[in-house]
């Protein structure tokens, strides 16, 4: 394989392995399906519908409205956002190439990840697990958020650290969770983090980092 040198916008070479068409487009797949707006939408719907017991007893319309509630808040309003910001011309790509580029996107993404873990924090019948997981997440933008200011840290495989450290944590507090939702989280996790490695720019050590920011933000919310 030629190998392939980038210089991203902080003056940090990235060196990568170019690989066949067929692989960079397996890996821009994966990285559009485990895009980090998605990650806390999957994982409430995984507590949801395939949990026999965190929301046992909810009516599936309140299960609904409590899907398309995270969904507005940490998916499509952020997201419509990075849109505007582009359509705007406040940003030159809805890919965030740049770190000047995701201030105000991840500013945003902060203040509606804030507001989905408080709202479900004042609901008397949200679960805590669930609770703790929004408050990781939450922790982990605003982490990523401090970060970019210096590395343009991987928000992929910050999503993947709090995935990853979220089912370790869940795995070991409750009776009824099974190993292979953890092994699933592991292979996702590694999945990603290698697509991200093929198509993306950036660094290993940014990739690292992002891993490193997204568990350590689940466990200061476990903490708390």
């Amino acid at each position: 394989m030629m190998e392939e040198i980038i210089v991203d916008d902080t003056g940090e070479l990235v060196e990568r392995e170019k690989q066949s068409p067929f692989v960079e487009t397996l890996a821009q797949i994966v990285s559009y399906v485990f895009h980090p707006l998605f990650i806390t939408t999957y994982v409430t719907a995984f507590l949801l519908y395939i949990h026999p017991y965190v929301f046992a007893g909810f009516d599936p319309s309140l299960k609904l409205f409590r899907l398309f509630s995270i969904l507005l808040n940490t998916t499509f309003i952020p997201g419509f956002a990075v849109f505007l910001m582009w359509r705007l011309r406040l940003i030159d790509s809805m890919h965030l190439k740049t770190t000047r580029e995701r201030i105000i996107p991840y500013a945003a993404a902060i203040i509606f990840y804030f507001w989905a873990w408080l709202v479900f924090k004042r609901l008397p019948d949200s679960p805590a697990i669930f609770v703790q997981f929004l408050q990781g997440s939450f922790f982990g933008v605003c982490g990523a958020w401090i970060i970019n200011i210096n590395s343009k840290v991987s928000m992929h495989t910050t999503a993947m650290g709090g995935l990853v450290t979220f089912f370790i944590i869940f795995s070991m507090t409750d009776d009824d969770a099974s190993g292979l939702y953890l092994s699933l989280a592991i292979l996702i996790a590694g999945l990603v983090a290698s697509a991200r490695l093929i198509v993306s720019d950036h660094t290993r050590f940014q990739i690292v980092q992002g891993v490193i920011v997204g568990a350590l933000a689940q466990l200061v919310a476990w903490w708390l």
